[in-house]
């Protein structure tokens, strides 16, 4: 049976993968450094000394094939795939092979610029609605995981 973990540092649809979690009887894990620590009933939490990627090195340690884990981290959803798992984002987007790739290089473009001055816009306001579709997609996910 997969396992859930949660890049909890910042992640704001805890309570709602805990919840799913739950009702297919999956294992749900919270990972988050000192500075972010986060204690739900219903989920194990592992709590991890502060410093650059910390989190991201101890879940992925842990993640096994099929294990879904919620994350908005890129770099850690690359990982999460190269062994065989299922990274979603706060808003339900799954991370895949098809679209790993383009969202990395994305990334590095905005950071080259940022690194050179330039400003680019922050995400838009949470709404309902980004809940709303994640408990729907990460709903799917753990259905079509929870015959394994």
């Amino acid at each position: 049976m997969p396992a859930i973990f949660v890049d909890a540092d910042g992640c704001p649809v805890v309570s709602e993968t805990i919840q799913i979690a739950n009702l297919f009887n999956f294992k749900c894990t919270l990972i988050c450094d000192t500075a972010h620590e986060i204690h739900r009933e219903g989920a194990e939490t592992i709590i991890v000394s502060k410093g650059a990627d910390a989190v991201d090195f101890v879940l992925v340690n842990r993640v096994q094939k099929n294990d879904i884990v919620v994350t908005q981290d890129y770099g850690l959803a690359a990982m999460v795939l190269a062994k065989q798992g299922h990274p979603i984002d706060q808003n339900g987007r799954l991370y895949t092979n098809d679209n790993i790739d383009q969202l990395l290089y994305a990334r590095h473009q905005a950071q080259k610029i940022r690194m050179s001055g330039g400003r680019l816009r922050g995400p838009k306001k949470r709404s309902k609605e980004n809940n709303e579709r994640f408990k729907v997609s990460f709903t799917k996910l753990c259905a079509s995981l929870s015959d394994q």
